[in-house]
């Protein structure tokens, strides 16, 4: 992994200020990519993503969150009511995903017994080092998170964060049936509506 200042930041005395991101060679990118496409028409084919996640998911893009986000809005304005955001982010995400809880995900989403394989030795016995400026540190083994920058990391953390936003839309809808709330996901953001 090769550690990168985050843009525009005001100083740089904090690990919050940088962002490991993991480096592949050519082919490897090539063949995570072409993973990646296939396994997220699978879930999206098969409705295993909510229908509100969106940022690097095929024909989910920016773009239609925020014409969705202009339609609540104005929707609400119709009906002489506010629309309240609420936008935040789940720091450290990539690097925090629990292999075990991804692999649960895995095995739900009814793929072949020999993806679901690949996927377990995938994240099993890794080791990484991070590259700082001239600076190498030694190997170390990393047993949970996925890398970020790698092809696969958007979509094994809309997989992984699928059922926990189906569970949280069914409580919120328990919870308070007069107020509409959602929520929308871009892979490691997200923003709470009322």
């Amino acid at each position: 992994m090769v550690v990168i200042p985050k843009p525009n930041k005001n100083n740089y005395n904090s690990p919050k200020s940088f962002c490991p991101i993991v480096l592949l060679n050519t082919t490897g990118k090539l063949i995570e990519k072409v993973i990646s496409n296939r396994l997220q028409f699978h879930l999206s084919a098969n409705g295993f993503l909510d229908s509100y996640q969106f940022g690097d998911i095929c024909q989910q893009s920016i773009i239609d969150t925020s014409i969705y986000l202009t339609h609540l809005i104005r929707t609400g304005w119709l009906r002489q009511c506010h629309t309240s955001v609420l936008a935040f982010d789940i720091t450290q995400f990539f690097p925090s995903l629990n292999h075990q809880f991804l692999l649960l995900c895995l095995k739900k989403t009814s793929l072949n017994t020999n993806i679901i394989h690949f996927f377990n030795s995938y994240h099993s016995d890794h080791s990484t080092s991070y590259l700082w400026n001239s600076f190498t540190s030694s190997s170390f083994n990393v047993n949970i998170g996925v890398g970020q920058g790698s092809a696969l990391s958007p979509i094994l953390s809309a997989l992984y964060l699928a059922p926990i936003i189906k569970t949280f839309k069914k409580r919120i809808k328990n919870l308070n049936k007069e107020i509409p709330t959602d929520i929308l996901s871009f892979v490691d953001d997200r923003l709470l509506i009322s």
